[in-house]
């Protein structure tokens, strides 16, 4: 049995999931705010991605999938700061 504050396999899961739905953009944000260009970044994937982490936040409220919520909202943040990066870059 797990004592109350243990962290079991799922969470762990879900804490990993997390993590990598913020690091997965991180160098991209980072790369284009450097060279101050995103003509290589598509904008079907980060449209698809934007898409995607909003109907995993919306499955993840109906459910109480608490972990599936965090990962995707820390996606979507992510993905929001790599479109608006998309549209500033590519209108200069």
């Amino acid at each position: 049995m797990l004592a109350e504050g243990d962290v079991n396999i799922v969470d762990l899961f879900g804490i990993i999931a997390t993590i990598t739905s913020f690091v997965g953009f991180i160098p991209q944000i980072y790369k284009t705010y450097k060279t101050k260009s995103a003509h290589d970044i598509s904008k079907v994937m980060l449209y698809n991605f934007l898409g995607c982490s909003i109907s995993w936040i919306v499955y993840g409220l109906y459910t109480g999938a608490d972990f599936v919520i965090y990962s995707n909202v820390v996606g979507l943040i992510t993905i929001l700061i790599s479109i608006f990066q998309k549209r500033y870059y590519d209108a200069t």
